[in-house]
């Protein structure tokens, strides 16, 4: 089951990886503070890497994880960023997310065997964040 916890139902349940979201959502908000909207991918990237080593936290950036169909290994995938081997970040610059990129996301956590994911939005004036997990 994929879930939103920003949806007003899971308001009341946990919180997946509590602290830790904190600290990554904090450190997203830092680079988006200090850069604004309108670079590439990759330059967010690069500063958010540095911001979470900075405060202390393990990422790793542009991690390769292998796809599987009917236990075929059938490809590689990179994602963006994984902190603490828990959390996937996936970055994007676009005017609005849509379904796909939530969509992205969810494939990803399960091709990974993750539970949480958060997928940002740089190019806004505010920046844009929505989480994805799944239980």
């Amino acid at each position: 089951m994929v879930t939103n916890d920003t949806n007003e139902s899971n308001k009341k349940e946990k919180i997946v990886y509590k602290e830790l979201s904190y600290k990554v959502m904090g450190a997203i908000f830092e680079v988006h503070k200090r850069l604004g909207p309108g670079f590439l991918e990759t330059v967010y990237e690069k500063a958010l890497v540095d911001e979470l080593v900075n405060i202390g936290l393990n990422v790793e950036s542009q991690k390769q994880i292998s796809i599987f169909y009917k236990g075929k290994k059938i490809g590689i995938h990179k994602l963006d960023l994984v902190v603490e081997s828990k959390i996937v970040i996936e970055l994007k610059t676009v005017q609005q997310f849509c379904s796909y990129h939530r969509n992205q996301v969810i494939s990803y956590l399960k091709a990974g065997g993750y539970k949480l994911g958060i997928l940002v939005n740089f190019s806004k004036s505010k920046v844009d964040c929505f989480r994805v997990v799944l239980n």
